[in-house]
């Protein structure tokens, strides 16, 4: 029998977990966490390929995320998804992490082996390079603007460099950290750092990423008006059961495509749950679902 438990916990001191002893058990932490999606797309992915499991969400105080976890562990949870504000800590929680964790410097996904052996590994990259595959949206050969300097982007910088774009600018509001992640990736050619009010204007990019997390407050830092132009592609790895003021816009500055991050949030789960459970989950059809039950405007 499958279950999924959509409950919210929220931890105690001492910690004490509750989890299903016939089960393999797993769980998102972070802090919020109440609005994640994971619980449903995990068990939409269970149903879908016959794996039995539970799957519940954490909510971890400030300064608990290593007890959580060894607690979880020591519990017999078998793995955990991260979010915000706790990759990092993650990655420095892990005992062996994947190159691309390491590349990185954040984890999202933990694994608990047999010994007390915790390993990490970082699924944001691929989420979101499977979304843009599934859109078409061309990587390779493409001038890319990345609008903030964040763990968030951490996660994905390495895989989009391997897809050899023509170029990388990253803006941020503090331009330092912008400038250690182009130092960090000394090797690849053409990546600068520029301060988010210093962006060119002239639509020169081929395809420009949100990463800046206070796009789901409606915030928004001033953008130049011409800054895409009508052949460019805008994603927003926010995503909400609402039009993020980013995706708003593109859209309103004639954006070939602007897409939210809810498509990336569904491909990184996936990726976890094969490192999890050894199958492939179908995405198509989980995505559908939730966009169906927001009834934000898409172009899937």
């Amino acid at each position: 029998m499958l279950l999924v438990s959509r409950v919210v916990w929220v931890l105690p001191d001492p910690i004490d977990f509750h989890l299903d002893p016939d089960r393999d058990n797993y769980a998102v932490m972070g802090n919020p966490v109440a609005h994640s999606k994971s619980p449903q797309i995990h068990l939409a992915f269970a149903r879908q390929t016959s794996q039995s499991l539970n799957y519940q969400a954490i909510l971890v105080p400030a300064g608990k995320f290593a007890t959580a976890v060894l607690a979880f562990r020591d519990a017999g949870g078998r793995g955990l998804n991260v979010t915000v504000p706790y990759k990092q800590d993650a990655w420095r929680l892990t005992t062996t992490c994947t190159a691309r964790a390491g590349i990185a410097g954040a984890v999202n996904t933990i694994t608990f082996a047999d010994s007390d052996e915790i390993k990490g590994d970082n699924t944001d990259g691929t989420g979101l390079l499977r979304d843009l595959e599934r859109h078409t949206v061309p990587v390779t050969g493409s001038r890319i603007l990345i609008l903030g300097a964040g763990g968030a982007v951490r996660g994905i910088l390495g895989p989009l460099l391997e897809k050899q774009p023509a170029s990388v600018v990253i803006a941020n509001r503090t331009v330092g950290r912008a400038e250690t992640l182009v130092q960090e990736h000394t090797g690849c050619l053409n990546m600068q750092a520029c301060p988010l009010d210093g962006l060119p204007a002239g639509g020169n990019f081929d395809l420009v990423i949100n990463a800046i997390s206070s796009g789901l407050q409606a915030e928004l830092p001033a953008l130049p008006d011409a800054l895409i132009s009508n052949q460019a592609y805008c994603y927003d790895m926010v995503y909400s059961d609402v039009e993020t003021v980013f995706v708003r816009w593109a859209r309103q500055h004639g954006a070939r495509l602007a897409l939210d991050g809810l498509g990336m949030l569904v491909e990184q789960a996936a990726e976890a749950f094969y490192i999890w459970r050894g199958v492939r989950p179908e995405t198509a059809p989980v995505i559908a679902m939730l966009r169906r039950q927001s009834g934000v405007r898409s172009q899937e």
